[in-house]
């Protein structure tokens, strides 16, 4: 029945040793406090993933600036040939250079598509932050439930036992038949193997957020509780649904999709190289300057396939943006109705617990003062379990609820903004 306040305390002096014994970790493998173990897994490869595809955006923009390069030419004429007739005479050597040069502003508009490729890719970065930040609170959580499903089992587990006591001494007193006391070793059999059911579940929820957190080895407990910090108000940012992650990447591509339609554009039209170089005759006192421009006709390609597919890009991240802007507006008013259902839920978890706490203690009285069959014993304590459970799928229901909302106000389930 104390489980709870023994977890609390538990919860409250692993943090403690967490943080003043950082050495501690070391041998315990505890995780940290929820906030300090999201700083710390800012190096896990989900992380580095996000932030590889940030500097690969800005290595595009960084290109994007470049210009044209020149290119050096040298020409050689009559070199060889007739020296009867003086071919050779004729010599001429051209030392020329060749500049391309963009024009319908081409690089401004790679520029631009660049900025905007970098832009797309920030915001794709704080969502899957904020995603990453919500799946590491769900693991450390799940820890957390796995752990309480163990103390409720064990709680089971030990009513059982006792009842199971008062069995056999009923049956040898000759007030009970030996089938009931065959059905309580039933029951305590099955509660057991449910233990052992749950303490395999605490294993994978560790070795889960473990694997989340970037960690090779395991942890073996956390050490606070995210559940216990559901009963304070929960901690959101203005619930704009425009100002959603999910529909500022959806904006940004859009921008970016739209930029990359100039791109093409420009890049029909056709660029001009210029040159310019110097040629020295073999008869002649000095070099002679030549010049030219050199312009391309744009009469088989105008690059209309590139054009089109970027308007279908385009046409595209315009459906997406107006999707992501219908789900933020529904997932917000749904994330508020959550909440509050699920508190409500909660509350009426509490109401049932002490109704099945009250009943299984009067059934027990009854059942050792031989006024009532084993089987209502069992019935209540089955009910008490039923119980318990609910208030835990309660709990379980209001993180999630206030998980989603945290995320949709870009914060953290324990409050803390990501950037």
């Amino acid at each position: 029945m104390n489980g709870n306040n023994c977890r609390r305390r538990a919860f409250a002096l692993a943090g403690t040793l967490a943080v003043l014994s950082p050495a501690s970790a070391a041998w315990s493998q505890t995780a940290p406090p929820f906030a300090q173990l999201l700083n710390q897994t800012r190096d896990s490869p989900r992380v580095t993933v996000l932030d590889a595809e940030v500097a690969r955006a800005r290595g595009l923009a960084e290109q994007a600036r470049a210009r044209p390069n020149p290119s050096i030419n040298i020409y050689a004429e009559n070199f060889a040939g007739d020296l009867t007739r003086n071919a050779r005479n004729q010599e001429q050597t051209t030392f020329q250079i060749d500049q391309p040069i963009e024009l319908g502003g081409k690089r401004s508009a790679r520029i631009a598509a660049g900025e905007a490729g970098v832009a797309a890719a920030q915001a794709r970065n704080r969502e899957g932050r904020l995603a990453y930040a919500t799946d590491l609170a769900r693991a450390y959580a799940g820890a957390e439930i796995a752990d309480r499903r163990i103390a409720l089992a064990e709680d089971e587990v030990e009513e059982a036992t006792a009842d199971l006591k008062v069995a056999r001494a009923l049956v040898g007193a000759g007030k009970e038949a030996r089938l009931r006391q065959v059905q309580a070793e039933t029951e305590l059999n099955t509660l057991q193997a449910e233990l052992e059911t749950a303490r395999a579940q605490k294993t994978v929820a560790l070795a889960r957020l473990s694997a989340l957190a970037g960690v090779a080895t395991p942890f073996t407990g956390v050490s606070e509780s995210l559940l216990d910090r559901l009963n304070a108000r929960p901690v959101t940012g203005p619930l704009d649904p425009m100002q959603a992650t999910t529909v500022r990447v959806a904006e940004a591509e859009r921008e970016a999709a739209a930029r990359a339609v100039t791109v093409q554009q420009r890049l029909a039209l056709p660029n001009i190289t210029a040159q310019l170089g110097v040629r020295q005759l073999r008869v002649a006192s000095g070099p002679a300057v030549v010049a030219g421009v050199s312009v391309p006709l744009p009469i088989f390609d105008r690059n209309r396939g590139n054009i089109a597919a970027a308007r279908a890009d385009l046409q595209g991240a315009e459906a997406r943006a107006a999707v992501a802007r219908l789900d933020a507006e529904t997932g917000t008013r749904a994330a508020l109705a959550l909440v509050a259902a699920a508190d409500n839920r909660a509350i009426a978890a509490e109401r049932s617990m002490a109704t099945a706490e009250e009943g299984y203690r009067l059934a027990r009285i009854a059942y050792e003062a031989g006024k009532s069959p084993l089987i209502e014993l069992l019935a209540a304590r089955h009910n008490l379990g039923t119980a318990r459970g609910v208030i835990l799928d309660a709990a379980i229901a209001r993180l999630d609820a206030r998980a989603n909302l945290a995320r949709l106000s870009g914060l953290t389930i324990t409050g803390e903004a990501v950037q």
